[in-house]
């Protein structure tokens, strides 16, 4: 029996599922899928052990070859995710900075202390 044909398939699955066109809205879930597919992948990947046979090897240079593919399609879902909290960081800023202006002002603003007697 071909132990690798599993984790084959997990793979797959997880480089479709990162292929398809996402909106903002469906991230969580997606992001709860992708943890997931993962974490199926590390079970199944503790099951597959030496020696391999040459299936199993051909087999294992396309878990290769697609592993790529997911890293890069991952690096640019944490890319996004990143780029949105920035954004949120920053209206949160501007809409603290919108409610109340002078929050940030020293209170020494405007003191004049003359030296001369």
């Amino acid at each position: 029996m071909n132990r690798v044909q599993p984790f084959y398939q997990t793979t797959v699955e997880l480089l479709e599922l990162l292929q398809q066109d996402n909106k903002k809205a469906e991230r969580d879930q997606l992001i709860e899928q992708i943890n997931g597919l993962i974490e199926k992948r590390a079970e199944q990947m503790q099951q597959i052990q030496p020696p391999y046979s040459d299936e199993e090897d051909q087999l294992g240079q396309q878990v290769v070859a697609l592993n790529q593919q997911v890293q890069t399609k991952l690096d640019l879902l944490l890319n996004e995710v990143k780029q949105d909290v920035r954004t949120v960081k920053k209206q949160k800023n501007t809409n603290t900075k919108y409610t109340n202006p002078y929050k940030n002002l020293s209170n020494f603003d405007g003191m004049f202390l003359d030296s001369k007697k």
